[in-house]
């Protein structure tokens, strides 16, 4: 293993190259860092920038590209967000679990992938740590690898190990992982949680994302007995589940004795649990993520969240009307898998207001939002206001299950609308 330093490994980066960018805890935001300055200072141009959601990007200086990377974003996190504008922050739509087919068929061509990687055993092998989702794909179909390795990086079992003649160049950093936890929850969030909890039966296999509502869900479940975890993602809610006996995965008919997902988001405290812990498994979102693999659990409950949802139970979660805020991720994947699992529930939870007074329940979605899952794939929907279970239900009676759940102050208008789309077939 030859160290180089970020100078030399920049050099080998041509204009017009298309790159990964390892994403979430372990974004290598140094190498970022300095690759978008020399973008900046007009030494690169043309770059492509492939990605989940990354953390630590110069999103304050964004507007100094000036069109000379393009950052296409399988999910727009919150640093690019608002620079939105399809031409420098531009979206892939796609499920999760199908990512790593665009890599492997080469409809998303990767020239160069960089990543951050736990330093490497006496065998010469190192770990993806918080992130092996779709990053594995990218490394096995890139044409250089470039591994920024990092102490604090965790050695995490499962998809994410290979050994260091995988790797082109190297640089050593020991940065300080992203890190995130949110324990603040307002009443109707922790509603919310209490309301999705009373669905999970013991013994469920959970999934649930990131997020204020997830976690109050999670906090929620402190109680629950032998419940499983196979999980596009958790945080430390679930490790904190873990921890306490909650989650025990003793009946899970897929990987029992394990908690899975495909990467991590947390503190220091999380990436710590799961270093060399075996019953910590990271494996690949194409895996994680097949609803064929979902569905194998008993009473998998999916819980995700929305945007907005129509009478009729179409779904956005990834836009508000044309500007898009996150990405489709592994809402599908769960849905479809947990509503085909024996006994299983999939959940979308929504606070029945924005924090602007608009409703989220609403007649019609906005002008040019996107339906990640389709009415035909909704099965229950929580705000604080109850539990509406679409599943089997007609049209008409789904308007009035979801209006019987939207703000109080929403309802007479909701029915008077739905009533004008009645008459005006």
């Amino acid at each position: 293993m030859k160290i180089s330093t970020i100078e030399d490994v920049l050099d080998v980066i041509d204009n017009g190259s298309s790159l990964f960018i390892h994403g979430a805890d372990a974004t290598p935001k140094l190498f970022v860092k300095k690759l978008l300055e020399r973008c900046i200072d007009d030494r690169l141009s043309g770059i492509s920038l492939y990605h989940l959601h990354t953390h630590g990007i110069l999103d304050e200086e964004i507007h100094k590209l000036d069109g000379k990377v393009k950052f296409k974003c399988f999910f727009v996190g919150d640093n690019l967000r608002k620079h939105f504008d399809f031409e420098t922050v531009d979206y892939i739509p796609c499920f999760l679990s199908e990512i790593p087919i665009l890599f492997a068929n080469g409809n998303c061509p990767i020239d160069i992938c960089i990543i951050q990687v736990s330093p490497p055993d006496k065998h010469g092998y190192v770990t993806l740590g918080t992130s092996v989702d779709v990053t594995k794909s990218a490394v096995d179909h890139a044409k250089i690898v470039i591994a920024q390795i990092n102490p604090n990086m965790p050695r995490v079992h499962g998809d994410g190990s290979f050994h260091l003649t995988e790797i082109d160049y190297f640089i050593e950093s020991d940065e300080i992982l992203y890190s995130d936890r949110c324990e603040l929850f307002t009443d109707d969030e922790m509603r919310i949680g209490e309301l999705i909890a009373s669905l999970v039966e013991d013994r469920s296999t959970i999934q649930c994302g990131i997020g204020n509502i997830p976690n109050a869900v999670l906090k929620s479940l402190t109680g629950h007995k032998d419940l499983g975890l196979h999980s596009e993602m958790w945080t430390n809610g679930a490790m904190d589940l873990i921890k306490n006996g909650t989650i025990t995965n003793k009946f899970k008919q897929i990987i029992p004795g394990k908690s899975v997902a495909c990467f991590l988001v947390g503190d220091k405290e999380l990436h710590e649990f799961v270093d060399d812990n075996e019953n910590v498994l990271l494996r690949t979102s194409d895996y994680v993520n097949n609803p064929a693999n979902v569905k194998l659990n008993d009473k998998t409950c999916a819980i995700n969240s929305a945007v907005e949802i129509d009478l009729t139970g179409q779904i956005c979660a990834d836009s508000i009307g044309n500007r898009i805020i996150s990405g489709v991720g592994g809402q599908m994947d769960f849905m479809r898998g947990a509503f085909l699992s024996k006994s299983g529930k999939a959940i979308i939870a929504i606070n029945s207001r924005a924090r602007k007074g608009q409703s989220k329940i609403v007649s019609r979605l906005k002008y040019g939002s996107g339906v990640v899952t389709t009415r035909a794939h909704a099965d229950y929907i929580v705000t604080e206001n109850g539990i509406a279970n679409l599943r089997g239900l007609s049209l008409n009676e789904r308007a009035k299950s979801l209006i019987s759940i939207s703000h109080p102050d929403d309802r007479e208008r909701l029915d008077r609308e739905w009533f004008d789309i009645k008459q005006h077939l």
